[in-house]
Parts: structure tokens; sequence; C-alpha cells
């Protein structure tokens, strides 16, 4: 049985409400929701969550209501910890062997239907691999970028320029160090061991394993500020999902 767990709480502080913000006349969430829900694959979808406004939108689409506990909805909480939840709370009901597991976001909308079985038939043909993830490639925000402002006010690197080898062969080019990829939370596809076994993860999004096969696509992000959405919009005109019912 291959299961999709989409997580999503109320209380978000970055921007309040999100994952029910409009979104060409759909509430956020209900994005991944049909992208699971439309996955041939994919035989039963879950929503974990703490929102009565995110259970009815669940009820309506045909998804079915994990209510996560208190002490997993704080602000501390991670979402491996609600997968992870999830996930036993589906095993340790069932009576069918769960084979595969599609993560998914509230927050999340840039994925495809089309992604997951892409994801599902890698693993299936590929039994050494721990998962298979959307990634989008983001050069502008590579490593040799980034910077961190220190105890003088300046601006110092993040991560030290030896990092990346000789620094007198580093330059200001976007595209010097190759291609960025960065795990874009659109769906993260594992198997049981990797939620039955978090600590062996990579982290930081321990839930993928070590051996994470890249599911490529452009312009993924899970939604944390309202100026994301115009980009959202975007992404899901150019995949035709703008009137996705």
């Amino acid at each position: 049985m291959v299961i999709a767990l989409i997580m999503g709480r109320k209380g978000s502080k970055g921007f309040p409400g999100k994952n029910l913000y409009s979104v060409l006349g759909k509430p956020l969430s209900y994005y991944p929701i049909r992208a699971a829900k439309g996955c041939k694959e994919v035989d039963k979808v879950y929503m974990s969550t703490d929102d009565e406004c995110l259970m009815a939108l669940a009820g309506e689409n045909g998804v079915e209501i994990i209510r996560r506990p208190p002490e997993i909805c704080t602000d501390a909480a991670l979402g491996e910890h609600v997968y992870v939840h999830a996930y036993k709370t589906v095993r340790d009901m069932s009576n069918k062997t769960i084979e595969l597991i599609a993560l998914l976001m509230c927050n999340a909308p840039n994925v495809t239907s089309e992604a997951i079985s892409e994801g599902v038939k890698v693993l299936r043909e590929n039994g050494t691999y721990d998962s298979a993830v959307t990634v989008s490639c983001y050069n502008m925000w590579s490593p040799l970028r980034a910077r961190k402002i220190g105890s003088d006010g300046l601006l110092h690197p993040f991560v030290p320029f030896e990092t990346f080898g000789d620094p007198s062969t580093l330059n200001c080019d976007r595209d010097s160090q190759g291609d960025v990829w960065f795990a874009d939370m659109g769906v993260s596809i594992v198997r049981p061991r990797c939620l039955e076994h978090l600590e062996d993860g990579l982290l930081p999004q321990k839930w993928m394993g070590q051996k994470i096969y890249p599911l490529k696509q452009w312009g993924g992000l899970d939604v944390d500020y309202e100026w994301q959405i115009p980009l959202v919009e975007y992404w899901l005109k150019s995949h035709s999902l703008a009137n996705y019912d």
C-alpha cells in the first residue's frame, strides 16, 4: 500500500492563516491534496493537523484526518516528529503493509501527481534508494554566497571559503560551483524504514534517509511569507493547474 501524509497546523506566526490562504481561488492546501488524490499509485491520503478548518477541507476532498497531539503542535516541534507520528498511527491501525509514504506539506503547493508517480516508480525500480524527493535548482543561493552578520555588525562568510577549495579560484559567478539543488518540500516519497529509523537519516530532513534520489523540477518552495504567493501562482499557471478541480 502506498499512502500520502500531508501535514499542516494552525498558528503560523510569519504568515498567519497561510495554509488556507486563497491562491487562484483555492486554499493553498488544496493543491498538495489534489496532487496526492490525483496520483494513481497512492491508495489512501491522510492529513495530520490540529486545525479544524484544515480538517474540514480534508473531509471535503476525501482525505482522512489524523488529529495531531498538542505536544507536536508547538513551534519547537519538527516536521519529522509529525510524519513519524502520522505514519505510526496509520501503520498501527491498518491491516495492509505500507510499501511507500508520500510526505507533503499544506504550505508546499508546487507539486504534481506526476512527480509523485515518478518517485514511486524510481523507488520500485531501485530497492537500495531510501527516498525520492522533489528538488529545484537555485544557484543564486549557493552556500558560497551565504553571509552572516557578525558581532561587529558586518557581513562575514556563513561557510568558510576553504570549504569550497582554494579561495583564490572562487568568483562571484552564481554558477561557479555548479548547480545547487535544494529539496523544495514539494514531496518526499520515502520507505517505512526512513521513519522507523529516523536518526539514521541525513540532516536536515532526516526523514529522507541517506540514499536520496532527486526528482528535478523548478520553482518549488514551501510558503512562509505572503510575498511568495505570486511565485506560487506563476508556477501553478505554468503547470496548467490554475483551474485544478
